[in-house]
């Protein structure tokens, strides 16, 4: 049964957590959709959650479900803001998306401790620096 399904591989498409501002007290942070495909993504939806273990307690946040609409070829999309706070925990983003009427969906995982300045690249599309994964 499994084996008739379609295998919609998910490829240039990516969430990045990206540094919007930064003074010497906060930094603010935004978690974006990119769309590296020459093509749109049509009625996207993103969940997202937080889960691990702070000063010896397990921590779960609360689930987000984000409906984002479409995003044009080339584009990108805000999904929500996220704090600092949670970035020693596991941070996940579960994406589904239709092209041409298929559907595709994938895991995207931030590892505890993942989200630090070594690791901010510069951002295709959007021009920013921040942690991406694709």
């Amino acid at each position: 049964m499994k084996k008739d399904f379609p295998k919609n591989i998910v490829e240039n498409v990516s969430i990045a957590v990206v540094m919007e501002s930064a003074t010497p007290e906060t930094k603010n942070w935004n978690v974006y959709l990119i769309n590296m495909k020459d093509e749109p993504l049509e009625t996207v939806l993103v969940s997202s959650k937080g889960y691990g273990e702070k000063d010896g307690e397990t921590v779960k946040t609360s689930i987000l479900r984000h409906s984002i609409g479409d995003i044009k070829a080339r584009d990108y999309a805000v999904i929500e803001m996220i704090d600092e706070q949670v970035f020693g925990l596991t941070n996940e983003y579960w994406l589904s998306y239709y092209i041409n009427g298929e559907i595709f969906d994938k895991k995207f995982i931030f590892v505890p401790e993942s989200i630090v300045e070594s690791n901010l690249i510069r951002i295709p599309v959007l021009n920013k620096p921040g942690v991406m994964i694709g």
